[in-house]
């Protein structure tokens, strides 16, 4: 066992990850924690799932979503939803970049979904998306995309965006609160508009702050700006605390884990402020790492959630989600302790 495994936790985790029967847990376990270097890269793409998920892309790049309610929600671009989620799995369960056709069209639809003002819309209709925009961003950066001038267009939208605490709502219309469940439902499914009514004095939403900080922690150069290390402030800030809208508000939801990640949770946002410099020693990431340390199960994984009001069932899909969400887990204690 690594020493600054075997000096941090009780159970070896590498053990169930080397042992699965996914190669691409294998691969990316002994080239991102034991640092085992490949002569070439493993075609993962190869394996029977990736090319189930690329053998759907239709020839414009986009995924075709069978959702029953496109019909009900014109103004909503179910088909972007639906690229964004396979390309998230490829990217960074197969680790498919643009050198490959599949992600090459998927980040050109992405793109043909820009507006003159820069963000990538369509996921909430005609509103502004920056949770979205932010871990779309991420995947084209980890795709190879992180010096495309349509990507900074996104992010430079992002920071315009900010709220005056230097964080992120969830996303338009930014009146959080002044609109009812059935005014918000028109405005987000409806062709109504773009409301432009940001209250930018309201604070942050850890919720939407989380994702859109992905854009940042994955770029090559903006992980280190002042206005990414002061967005991560805010959301380490918050670590185990209640969401300061009614979206993911219990603090719950914050040991309810996902890979690929997607909405905010312990993981997905640890992942992020450690990729953008904030110390062990900081007293909130430091206090998740012990969490993490204190919650290792006996198998040397981590449970899926660790959740009260949430109900987790165990089968094959569950205990695959284990090993991932266990090796992103070991990603963040690598960084922190393994150099």
């Amino acid at each position: 066992m690594i020493d600054w495994i075997k000096d941090l936790f009780s159970y070896d985790p590498l053990k169930p990850l080397l042992g699965s029967n996914n190669p691409a847990i294998i691969y990316f376990t002994q080239r991102d924690i034991l640092q085992e270097s490949f002569k070439e890269f493993c075609s993962l793409y190869e394996l029977p799932m990736a090319q189930k998920i690329i053998k759907k892309q239709r020839p414009e790049g986009f995924w075709k979503s069978t959702s029953a309610n496109k019909k009900k929600h014109p103004a909503q671009n179910y088909e972007l939803l639906e690229t964004y989620r396979h390309s998230n799995i490829l990217v960074n369960m197969y680790g498919l970049t643009r050198k490959h056709p599949c992600i090459e069209r998927a980040a050109e639809y992405f793109f043909s979904c820009q507006t003159e003002e820069g963000d990538i819309r369509g996921i909430i209709g005609e509103q502004y998306a920056p949770y979205y925009n932010g871990i779309i961003v991420s995947i084209l950066n980890l795709a190879g995309y992180a010096e495309d001038s349509r990507v900074e267009r996104i992010i430079q939208w992002l920071l315009k965006m900010r709220q005056d605490d230097g964080g992120w709502v969830i996303g338009s219309p930014g009146g959080m609160g002044k609109y009812t469940k059935d005014e918000l439902s028109a405005l987000t499914t409806q062709f109504v508009g773009t409301r432009h009514d940001f209250d930018k004095a309201r604070p942050f939403a850890h919720s939407g702050t989380g994702m859109v900080i992905r854009a940042f922690a994955t770029h090559p150069i903006h992980h280190n700006t002042l206005e990414a290390k002061k967005a991560a402030q805010l959301l380490a800030s918050h670590f185990f605390k209640k969401n300061n809208y009614s979206s993911y508000q219990h603090p719950d939801n914050w040991v309810r884990f996902k890979y690929p990640f997607w909405w905010t949770d312990l993981i997905s946002a640890l992942d992020s402020v450690s990729l953008i410099g904030l110390p062990r020693d900081h007293k909130k990431v430091a206090e998740a790492l012990q969490w993490f340390i204190e919650h290792q199960e006996p198998s040397g994984l981590w449970k899926i959630s660790y959740s009260r009001i949430h109900k987790s069932s165990e089968n094959s899909k569950t205990r695959e989600l284990q090993l991932w969400i266990s090796l992103a887990i070991l990603r963040i204690f690598k960084r922190y302790y393994g150099n």
